[in-house]
C-alpha cells in the first residue's frame, strides 16, 4: 500500500500541469516582479523568479523559455541587471499568454516602453514602468494583447 501511495504521489508530482494552471501561477509571480521593479526594489524578486521557474518546468517543453528567462532574473546581481533580464522574461510570459489566448489571465494588460523598446504585463490602469521606475515610472503606453 505504501508503495502504491508513493508511486501515486510521484506520478502527480512529475506530471506536467495543465498549461493554463501553470501560466496563471507564472503570471501571478511575474506581476510581483513587475511591481518590485517599478518600485525600484530588488528585494523579493528572486523568490518570485524561482516560483516562475518551478511552475514553468512543470509545463514541459512549452515552459522551457520561461524557465530560462526566470533563471536570468533570479541570477541578477543588481537592479539594472534585473531590469535587463525582466525584458526576456516579459517576452516569454507574453508569448505563453498569447499561445493560450489569455484564458486564465484576462485582466492583465500589455504595456510598452518606447525608450527601451520592451513590453511588460501589468494589471493597473496607470502605466508602472518596471524598466525605469522613479521619475520615468509612467513612461510607456498600453498595447493590445
Amino acid at each position: 500500500m505504501k508503495r502504491l501511495f508513493a508511486a501515486l504521489i510521484f506520478a502527480l508530482a512529475t506530471t506536467p500541469l495543465h498549461a493554463s494552471d501553470a501560466l496563471k501561477a507564472v503570471v501571478t509571480s511575474y506581476l510581483d516582479i513587475q511591481a518590485h521593479l517599478a518600485g525600484d526594489k530588488l528585494d523579493g524578486i528572486k523568490p518570485a523568479a524561482q516560483t516562475i521557474g518551478q511552475q514553468a518546468a512543470r509545463m514541459g517543453a512549452t515552459g522551457e523559455a520561461l524557465v530560462k528567462a526566470a533563471k536570468g532574473v533570479e541570477q541578477a546581481a543588481d537592479l539594472n541587471a534585473a531590469r535587463e533580464a525582466f525584458g526576456a522574461l516579459s517576452d516569454a510570459v507574453i508569448a505563453a499568454g498569447n499561445a493560450e489566448k489569455w484564458k486564465d489571465a484576462p485582466d492583465v494588460r500589455v504595456a510598452y516602453c518606447p525608450m527601451v523598446k520592451k513590453s511588460w504585463l501589468q494589471k493597473e490602469e496607470t502605466i508602472r514602468n518596471p524598466y525605469y521606475g522613479g521619475s520615468m515610472l509612467t513612461c510607456g503606453e498600453f498595447k493590445k494583447k
